[in-house]
């Protein structure tokens, strides 16, 4: 029996709303939550992404994350002094023979720049950060490892569902992190899978530091990462007035400023 048109698009605004939300949903929650058929599920998406409303991908969608966020070389453009020097002071804490983990974004390529530049020998990294992984494996006692993920073009970055569990195979020394906004109650960032990856990291670090430019400080973003107490350093060029005019509360030294 044909579906009248009215219920298909309800259902289908219904399921927009839910990736809006959710961000990434898996084919099998999509039927779960509409009490959908996966041949229709499959349909819906497709009319969607038709209309550049999500991004399909296999097993599920990834809402527009991947096409609205700036990408990788505008970010790098962005306050790119600011960003060489927090990743030059990022730099001294990184000695001979430590498993690094650098995360996505510009700030942590400009690290990455750094350590190929001539940072300390031997090491090692795991990343998500495809310009990154590509800059590093090309200098002599440098392994660099790459954490499984749909690759998501503008971002230069795999991500997906499986990343956690491919980042809890690993113990770090170091882990460098970036976050997409910071206030009193700590840092936020813009999607929930790059949330589960850097909570999954944190937890596997013994220190969890950030670097993150000034411009940051009360930002906006959806989804709450960490709190102070769970930060090692926050890496920056605010000063440590600003810092405390917008009411982040940090530990002696806890700031390293740029």
């Amino acid at each position: 029996m044909r579906v009248a048109d009215e219920v298909v698009q309800a259902r289908r605004e219904q399921l927009a709303l839910l990736l809006a939300k959710h961000q990434y949903l898996p084919l099998t929650d999509v039927c779960a939550r509409l009490h959908i058929s996966p041949a229709t599920a499959r349909r819906d998406l497709a009319a969607l992404a038709a209309h550049r409303t999500i991004t399909r991908t296999y097993g599920g969608a990834l809402v527009e994350f991947n096409q609205r966020f700036r990408s990788f070389a505008e970010r790098r453009e962005h306050q790119s002094e600011a960003k060489r020097r927090i990743a030059a002071l990022a730099l001294t804490l990184i000695r001979p023979g430590t498993t690094c983990y650098l995360d996505g974004g510009s700030s942590v390529y400009a690290l990455a720049q750094q350590i190929a530049s001539g940072g300390p020998r031997p090491l090692t990294v795991v990343t998500i950060n495809l310009p990154a992984a590509d800059l590093l494996a090309q200098c002599d006692d440098v392994e660099v490892n790459v954490l499984s993920g749909q690759y998501l073009p503008r971002q230069s970055i795999l991500l997906g569902s499986k990343t956690p569990a491919a980042a809890r195979l690993w113990r770090f020394d170091l882990a460098f992190l970036g976050a997409e906004a910071m206030d009193a109650q700590g840092t936020w960032n813009t999607q929930a899978d790059v949330i589960a990856v850097e909570r999954t990291v944190a937890k596997a670090a013994r220190a969890c530091h950030f670097l993150i430019d000034g411009g940051k400080i009360g930002a906006s973003a959806p989804e709450f990462l960490l709190s102070w107490d769970h930060v090692g350093h926050l890496i920056s060029d605010a000063s440590p007035e600003r810092i405390s005019q917008a009411g982040i509360v940090l530990k002696r030294d806890q700031l390293l400023q740029a």
